[in-house]
């Protein structure tokens, strides 16, 4: 549902990414584990067409997205790190004007943004609150409802619960699952949180812009040499400062 291969993407004389490839099929929960600065990130912008790769291509869907970007990009669902939601209006203006960029009839649009939000647990009185007014863990809920309105084949999430208490993190991880559970949506959830990735279908490493470990999470900790996932991640992606375990911990 998702290849990428050979994607390298530079800043200057730094690598960001190098020579990275991957292949992520439907119905399949991958947690792309990385420190901070690892290139997860800059994948994402690449992903999502923000940044033209220097080098590689990109497929979502069989489409080239560096040659038919619009049909590619048309696949894809995306919550970014940041909040992008315009907070200056109200939840429900948010979601029908995403509905609108993706030219979904308005009454579709209603129906899903409905049923959407009342899955994920936004009231219905919060549909005509201004985004502003919600709490974080809200908003993050939005954001996913509008990452799906036009029920893309593939969700990129990216550090998507920084900042989030730890039961908005267990919601938003749960609805995830039951997307993938039944739609077969790819999703790709980037994070440095070693928690996240261990209940994930797949475990990717991603360390200096460059793949480490590809497997399941038993398989990873394997490849990585730790007692635990934890451990492992902690022993092969530590800098000199110790950055890692800080951030695993």
């Amino acid at each position: 549902m998702l290849s990428v291969a050979g994607l390298t993407q530079r800043y200057g004389e730094r690598a960001a990414l190098q020579s990275l490839s991957l292949a992520l099929r439907p119905g399949e929960f991958t947690a792309l584990l990385g420190p901070n600065g690892a290139g997860k990130s800059t994948l994402f912008q690449v992903l999502t067409g923000l940044f033209a790769a220097d080098e590689g291509e990109v497929e979502v869907a069989g489409h080239s997205l560096r040659h038919a970007a619009p049909a590619a990009l048309r696949h894809i669902g995306v919550v970014f790190q940041q909040i992008s939601l315009d907070l200056d209006l109200s939840v429900r203006r948010n979601l029908l004007f995403h509905a609108d960029l993706h030219g979904l009839p308005r009454a579709l649009a209603r129906e899903r943004i409905a049923a959407d939000s009342a899955r994920l647990g936004i009231a219905a009185a919060d549909l005509d609150r201004k985004a502003r007014e919600l709490s974080g863990g809200n908003r993050r809920k939005v954001e996913l409802v509008r990452a799906g309105l036009h029920r893309p084949a593939v969700l990129l999430m990216d550090e998507a619960t920084v900042g989030l208490d730890p039961q908005s993190r267990r919601d938003l991880l749960a609805a995830l699952r039951e997307d993938v559970r039944t739609r077969s949506v790819c999703v790709l959830w980037a994070t440095h949180w070693v928690e996240e990735a261990e209940p994930a279908d797949r475990v990717l490493v991603l360390h200096q812009g460059r793949l480490l470990a590809d497997g399941t999470p038993a398989d990873v900790t394997a490849a990585l040499g730790g007692a635990t996932l934890e451990q492992g991640f902690i022993a092969r992606t530590s800098g000199p400062g110790g950055g890692a375990q800080r951030e695993a911990a």
